[in-house]
């Protein structure tokens, strides 16, 4: 059953179009949404709203003095609203939860996040950085970035941008300790590993065709990748990473690529919410915020251009 006020808001647009299909029309709704709604307030009203034959409809005397006294009400309502959304950032204040990985909360999404927080005093980011992936409708987060698949019915998502994988260590390293030929060459050399906080394990490598491989004897483990990569850094191995991490000091020559032809497919980033009703104005906003700044190639550029 429709609200009341829904219901007058479609009996009035009948009342005003010379069809219920052109009412329909006007409100981007279906003719049977307009039919049913006169037929509850019919039944509500306990009037005949509208002759209906062959030929079309056409409202009766009670249903157009009805109309008058609809019309006035629904105008009255939709201007306690009106009015509201003209005051400054109404409907902007209010708490917004946010999570992410660490790497990507730390490196593109602060950097987007902050001269937003600094537009909108009234939002009060609450931004939780973490490799676990958090359950976001029991924890009541509101928006949600994460890299790889998301498959959940109760959530909306949207991928943003891609996120190749790269195999990487220093030219010092390679020269010390060779190259790999071969993603199998790998287990013979000095490879850097991240544990999965979700998990408790090591992350396996990815590779062309769905081959995956998890380092044997690590060289150096960490559950963070920033430190993970500050080793890769240092010489002690070889590395899997994001493209986007690698890129600046692939292009300094403080690092070099290897494997290239065995790269796997990239991944998708992702952003998402909980499908839980109407969405606050401050939530979009922000949603709208961190969608425009990481599907914005600009984005990861500008920590490139910072990294040289």
């Amino acid at each position: 059953m429709l609200n009341r006020l829904e219901m007058l808001r479609l009996f009035c647009a009948a009342a005003e179009a010379s069809s219920f299909k052109e009412a329909a029309a006007r409100l981007g709704t279906s003719p049977q949404a307009i039919t049913r709604a006169v037929k509850e307030l019919e039944e509500a009203v306990g009037e005949l709203l509208f002759h209906r034959n062959t030929r079309g409809v056409q409202i009766t005397e009670f249903g157009a003095q009805l109309a008058v006294h609809a019309r006035d009400g629904v105008s009255h309502i939709d201007n306690l609203f009106h009015k509201h959304s003209r005051l400054p950032d109404a409907g902007l204040t209010g708490v917004v939860r946010i999570t992410a990985p660490r790497v990507i909360g730390r490196r593109y999404l602060m950097k987007a996040l902050l001269p937003l927080a600094t537009r909108h005093p009234g939002i009060r980011l609450d931004v939780q950085l973490t490799d676990v992936v958090a359950d976001v409708v029991d924890e009541r987060i509101d928006i949600g970035v994460r890299i790889g698949q998301l498959r959940d019915s109760r959530f909306v998502a949207r991928a943003i941008a891609k996120m190749p994988f790269v195999v990487v260590g220093t030219p010092k390293l390679a020269a010390a300790k060779g190259k790999p030929a071969t993603p199998q060459d790998l287990q013979h050399l000095p490879m850097t590993a991240l544990t999965d906080h979700n998990t408790g394990r090591i992350w396996p490598w990815f590779f062309a065709d769905n081959h995956n491989l998890v380092p044997a004897t690590p060289a150096f483990v960490s559950d963070d990748p920033e430190v993970e990569f500050s080793a890769m850094l240092a010489d002690i191995g070889y590395g899997q990473v994001l493209a986007q991490m690698a890129e600046p000091y692939l292009r300094s020559g403080k690092l070099i690529s290897v494997l290239d032809d065995y790269q796997p497919p990239p991944w998708d980033l992702y952003i998402y919410r909980p499908r839980r009703g109407p969405v606050p104005a401050r939530i979009r906003l922000v949603y709208d915020h961190i969608v425009e700044a990481l599907s914005d190639p600009v984005t990861f550029n500008e920590f490139r251009a910072m990294a040289h």
